[in-house]
């Protein structure tokens, strides 16, 4: 099965705290349907101190977002939804605004 968003996608979150914005896609969650988003839902997280980590303290770090929340953002900048295609022998991802194969 192909996946709508994948790792590297450039996406928009479309509703929530952060609703505008836009980053990259470090992490898919495919079993719980959730995305990590670099650099948004960010979230304190009260570390003790470890050998690797002797300071320890108050970290940010970035939380998961549900899959639908986030929409991928096509060439004119805009959110877009993501339709399936096949182009001679291989199966592409589209943005339905434009019609543009997504890379990747």
């Amino acid at each position: 099965m192909s996946a709508k968003i994948k790792k590297g996608d450039r996406v928009v979150v479309l509703t929530g705290k952060d609703k505008g914005r836009q980053g990259n896609v470090l992490k898919v969650l495919p079993k719980d349907e959730r995305v990590v988003v670099q650099g948004l839902n960010m979230v304190q997280r009260h570390t003790r101190p470890t050998q690797g980590d002797p300071q320890g303290g108050i970290k940010n770090k970035e939380a998961s977002l549900h899959l639908s929340n986030v929409a991928i953002v096509d060439s004119t900048g805009k959110a877009t939804r993501v339709g399936f295609r096949v182009d001679g022998d291989k199966k592409v991802r589209f943005a339905k605004t434009t019609g543009e194969v997504i890379n990747g």
